[in-house]
């Protein structure tokens, strides 16, 4: 007779109800699936119906889709609604969700359409998801508030002056969050990608993919490893579960070390010699 004496994997968001906005495509997709593998019940919000329904079925009865436009706060009161009734709870609200402009042109060049499409997702959505998540989660007397923000938040040059705008802007939100709400028991924090070679990033196949990780990885400054969505997903991870209890107002940079290296004096001797 054989044992099987393997351990069991540990589940470390077992029980919990999740919201995970833009969970059809890119980081979100890749939290959606991490955190059903740690047992969670997750609502994916999203525009993208066909990916987002197309992944709900797949994991399976735990995880369904609901459309929606996290720059409508009636859209994002809908999904937090439909959470409540179907789970009977808010844990986690992962507000994930964000638009990139390609323009890298001055400020002089700058329109108001620029910012309205990026602040109206990245900024607005995140507040929207913050408020509608702390009206349950308060009378819970705990939760978890998490946002996608940048490594454009602690370092300037990587972005458009809109996009840095708004993921500066969502630190902002968090910080003030962590004060009203930790009263409340509920954390908040965000995690801070490097570049990662999703959509939002502008790959649209896997030979577009491979031409942007071979780009970012000779920016790098941790070599030997590349950067990719379920990397982003796992840090997210760490901070939904109960591992990061006592862990409120974080910025987590996942960037290799990129946002506290300036090589340029080291790039110029080298030269020189």
């Amino acid at each position: 007779m054989t044992l099987n004496c393997s351990p069991t994997p540990l589940r470390r968001l077992e029980g919990k109800v999740a919201i995970i906005t833009g969970g059809a495509s890119g980081i979100g997709a890749s939290a959606v699936r991490i955190f059903h593998e740690n047992g969670a019940k997750i609502i994916i919000a999203d525009i993208q119906d066909e990916v987002g329904q197309k992944i709900a079925d797949e994991l399976g009865e735990d995880v369904s889709y609901l459309h929606c436009d996290v720059s409508k706060e009636e859209d994002v009161s809908n999904v937090v609604d439909a959470a409540v009734y179907r789970h009977g709870k808010l844990d986690i609200m992962y507000s994930n969700a964000g638009v990139i402009d390609r323009s890298f042109s001055g400020i002089l060049d700058v329109t108001k359409s620029d910012l309205d499409k990026v602040l109206s997702v990245n900024v607005m959505g995140a507040f929207w998801g913050a408020k509608h998540a702390a009206r349950v989660m308060i009378p819970q007397k705990n939760g978890c508030i998490l946002f996608t923000s940048s490594s454009t938040t602690n370092i300037a040059g990587l972005s458009s002056h809109p996009y840095a705008s708004s993921k500066c802007a969502v630190l902002g939100l968090v910080r003030n969050l962590c004060v009203e709400l930790g009263q409340h028991g509920i954390r908040v924090n965000c995690v801070a990608p490097f570049v990662v070679a999703t959509a939002i990033a502008g790959p649209r196949n896997p030979m577009q993919v491979e031409a942007l990780e071979t780009m970012v990885t000779s920016w790098a400054n941790l070599k030997g490893c590349v950067l990719k969505a379920d990397d982003i997903a796992k840090a997210a991870l760490y901070l939904v579960s109960d591992e990061a209890k006592y862990v409120s107002g974080l910025n987590l940079v996942v960037d290799g070390g990129y946002s506290v290296v300036n090589p340029s004096m080291l790039k110029t001797l080298k030269f020189m010699d």
